[in-house]
């Protein structure tokens, strides 16, 4: 009973293409500007970083709003499908080379800026990063899209018609839910290569951590990290995890001395969870509702109803916490980038208030240009292939990476405008001066 629908790469040239909302490319590239300022910025002013465990800071919206806006996008690229198994097709080879790219630039192929090298041994090969997730979740939303929807949406209503949609949301969070607290996590151990090992040792040194417990949220006993040891492997996890900056774990200068408990050398990998699909009602309703007002009316109620539940959930007990990816942490931060959402929306395609806008806007329409640079180095690696003589005499390296901390922790701290000018006077000195100088003087005088 369902009528003939266009697909949306066929709708264009028999319809006339619906104007562009803007704000999705501002917010896009406002996902991409909180990446690199809490990846930079945050070494250097610790409150904007990932929270250890749990909690939320700036650094832990960025993940949730990036998979809300890969969740909106199917819903207006699937929107119309005369054929479900070719757009199912389309939509598989889509998240299929974000997950490779994911892989080739996250996966540990790339050594870092202090390091002339790169590859990855393959058994040590990080499968899910960034873009791998945000990859499962474009492809999970996809299906539900394609699949799942009812093309009756003045007859039913908003709920009813995505209601296979609501379904399978609640379904995976239950899911979820169900295992992080009724799996049984028995005492484990793990090995920790020289290569990767926090600690100064010759050999390869084996951790043993104690649990035998269930319903364990914390970092050494969840069960969330269990399955991810079991099917993907603890060499593929991440290697780095946010948790060894609990005070516990007693980090210094990137170490984890022996003293602290086994687990802080673990590799963990952060959970991901149904944002996405959350983000595809958000699509649904920009894609169904033509008035502003209709849409913003929409967006902000659903928003207020998804955060309420969060914050009572999270009165109740459920931690808020992103690297387990809880169902309240799913839920504010979901909201969260709805209400956001909701705000550029409003200042750019209601107001017209691009201006303000237009470097997001561009870095949005440049969003996975900008991703590539940024997590691959490879702009600083570029400017740090050229040398002097040795790999070391580079413009990167010849920076004074502890005075530019000193000076960059004292910023942090605002004692009084005077000391603070001093100190922002001392970084650009650094940055701006003595870095090129250095390099300048190796290059005429070879010193």
């Amino acid at each position: 009973m369902s009528e003939p629908l266009l697909d949306a790469y066929d709708q264009q040239v028999t319809t006339k293409r619906s104007p562009r909302v803007v704000s999705l490319d501002v917010f896009r590239g406002l996902c991409v500007f909180l990446m690199i300022l809490v990846d930079y910025g945050g070494s250097v002013f610790p409150i904007i970083s990932h929270s250890p465990w749990n909690g939320v800071r700036l650094a832990d919206f960025v993940m949730p709003f990036f998979l809300f806006i890969a969740g909106i996008s199917p819903a207006l690229v699937y929107k119309k499908v005369p054929d479900r198994f070719v757009a199912t097709q389309r939509a598989v080879l889509r998240g299929l080379k974000l997950f490779l790219l994911g892989v080739f630039l996250q996966g540990g192929y790339f050594h870092g800026v202090t390091s002339m090298t790169y590859g990855v041994d393959i058994e040590r090969i990080r499968w899910l990063g960034i873009l791998q997730r945000i990859s499962v979740g474009y492809i999970v939303a996809a299906l539900c899209e394609i699949w799942l929807s009812h093309q009756t949406w003045k007859r039913m209503g908003f709920l009813k018609n995505y209601y296979p949609h609501w379904c399978l949301a609640i379904l995976l969070s239950a899911i979820y839910t169900g295992l992080l607290y009724g799996l049984y996590v028995p005492d484990w151990k793990f090995k920790v290569l020289p290569a990767a090992s926090s600690l100064p040792s010759n050999d390869t040194s084996v951790y043993m951590v104690k649990c035998s417990v269930r319903g364990d949220l914390g970092p050494a006993c969840n069960s969330a990290a269990m399955i991810d040891r079991y099917f993907l492997g603890i060499d593929h996890l991440y290697a780095k995890p946010v948790y060894r900056n609990l005070k516990v774990c007693n980090m210094s200068n990137g170490q984890v001395p022996e003293s602290s408990p086994s687990w802080c050398n673990a590799p963990f990998d952060p959970e991901a969870a149904v944002t996405c699909i959350i983000g595809l009602q958000y699509g649904h309703i920009l894609a169904n509702l033509q008035d502003h007002k209709r849409r913003l009316e929409s967006w902000t109620l659903l928003s207020i109803s998804i955060f309420a539940i969060g914050l009572f959930l999270a009165f109740v007990g459920i931690p808020v916490n992103k690297s387990l990816y809880t169902i309240s942490y799913m839920l504010i931060t979901s909201a969260s980038a709805g209400i956001t959402f909701c705000i550029m929306y409003l200042l750019v395609d209601v107001y017209g208030f691009r201006r303000l806008t237009f470097l997001l806007e561009w870095m949005g329409i440049h969003s996975l240009s900008i991703f590539v640079l940024v997590t691959s180095n490879l702009a600083v690696i570029a400017v740090q292939g050229f040398y002097l003589h040795s790999p070391k005499n580079n413009m990167v390296s010849s920076l004074d990476h502890n005075m530019l901390c000193e000076q960059m922790t004292r910023l942090a701290k605002f004692p009084s405008y005077m000391e603070w000018g001093n100190a922002a006077m001392g970084a650009a000195n650094l940055i701006l001066v003595r870095q090129p100088l250095c390099f300048f003087c190796h290059f005429l005088f070879q010193v």
